[in-house]
């Protein structure tokens, strides 16, 4: 069969749905300046999508040194791989300051954060060892280790019983061939919003032997009392061999970095793929990011805006009976029973009535007959967008109950 024949006989699990819900359900179009309020087909909503957790994609010392930064040095600058020709003093800088913020020897700064994750898992383990991750990982994750070319083996979400198993599994496996054991799990997982139990992983080290590499995309910045992340929060921070995290959720911005140990950071730099085959990421960007890192670092106030906004939002949906999971994170899920169309005509009432722009996540991310809403809280949302907001699902709320969302999906939006 020809190739391209196959691909209109099967457009892939999402691509089915391109004809009918595309430029609403799927690649929707929010317009305006970054904020807890966007326009959404030509109308104001209160926008629960977006990963901005500390509000600053429109702070305003961002946008000016951003700003200048372009200005400045414009996006093609350096040009080239940063092996080659693409390295500047200020990516030295922002590495530095990273590793101090986040209490590591050393820091890699990453182009982006799904390819940075790929490619380390790429360039860490040959085929003599083995790989155990959490079985709720992230896609990058999932796909590094798809490249493995050694066993991989998964462990029941946050279970460390099963992780144990897995652990006694590997050690059969890697003794006799001389390799090692990898261990990948997340701070904070973006879906349910809990932590990973990186205390209780931690303390297996004392009875096997193994490397622990964790993606904080979530925690970092949002957990710990400084900001530096769910490693610190449950201080286990010095004990991650391998901290990894990304710049798109509280940094608003482009790339990614992993911090450990200075000769295993260095062993990366000369043989992640990812990063020795691309440009080096863009000055304004760089510079934009140490920006970004010094209000992390200095405005703790936006951290505690952050979480005034998630309590008040989670206090308030459970108070009103809604299920959050087990979330302690300001990811924050909202389960509800139904199915497909149910999920689509809530988001269109949701958007078109309340004026609320978030997504309902389904089948197969959650089981069948689940519908799971999930909102992302900001410092830039306000206590009044938290009760337009909790209002709007009480009544949503009663209406799935009382099956008015039961009926063919209508796009005639």
């Amino acid at each position: 069969m020809d190739i391209f024949d196959k691909l209109q006989q099967n457009r892939g699990p999402l691509g089915q749905y391109a004809k009918t819900l595309h430029g609403y359900f799927l690649f929707p179009k929010l317009e305006g300046g970054i904020g807890s309020r966007m326009q959404f087909r030509g109308k104001e909503k209160i926008v629960w999508s977006l990963n901005n957790y500390l509000g600053l994609a429109n702070h305003p010392e961002v946008r000016r040194v951003d700003a200048e930064a372009a200005a400045q040095y414009g996006y093609a600058s350096p040009m080239g791989a940063r092996m080659m020709s693409g390295n500047t003093n200020f990516h030295e800088q922002l590495e530095r300051e990273l590793s101090e913020f986040v209490g590591k020897e050393d820091t890699f700064l990453l182009n982006y954060g799904y390819q940075g994750m790929t490619s380390a898992i790429d360039a860490l383990v040959d085929r003599h060892d083995v790989i155990i991750y959490d079985a709720e990982s992230h896609a990058c994750i999932i796909d590094g280790v798809r490249m493995h070319m050694g066993q991989r083996y998964t462990f029941a979400h946050n279970d460390v019983d099963s992780l144990e198993k897995q652990l006694e599994r590997a050690q059969a496996i890697v003794n006799p061939n001389k390799g090692g054991i990898l261990v990948i799990t997340e701070g904070v997982f973006g879906m349910g919003g809990d932590q990973g139990k990186l205390k209780e992983i931690v303390a297996l080290k004392k009875k096997f032997d193994f490397r622990l590499m964790i993606d904080d995309a979530h925690g970092f910045g949002t957990m710990g009392a400084t900001g530096a992340g769910t490693g610190e929060l449950q201080g286990v921070q010095k004990d991650i061999d391998l901290y990894f995290s990304t710049f798109a959720k509280s940094m608003a911005s482009i790339g990614a970095f992993i911090s450990g140990e200075e000769q295993v950071i260095e062993y990366l730099k000369y043989n992640m793929r990812s990063q020795i085959f691309a440009k080096s990421l863009p000055l304004p960007l760089v510079i934009g990011d140490l920006k970004r890192l010094e209000l992390l670092r200095t405005q703790g106030e936006l951290r505690t805006k952050l979480w005034t906004i998630v309590d008040a939002m989670q206090a308030g949906l459970r108070e009103r009976g809604f299920n959050l999971g087990r979330t302690n994170t300001p990811v924050t899920p909202i389960f509800l029973n139904g199915g497909d169309n149910e999920a689509a005509n809530l988001i269109i009432d949701l958007r078109e009535n309340f004026d609320i722009f978030c997504s309902a996540v389904v089948y197969p991310i959650v089981p069948r007959g689940v519908i799971m809403i999930r909102i992302i809280p900001t410092a830039a949302h306000t206590i009044e967008d938290v009760r337009i907001t909790l209002d709007a699902f009480t009544h949503i709320a009663e209406k799935l109950h009382s099956k008015k969302y039961d009926y063919s999906i209508n796009m005639a939006v």
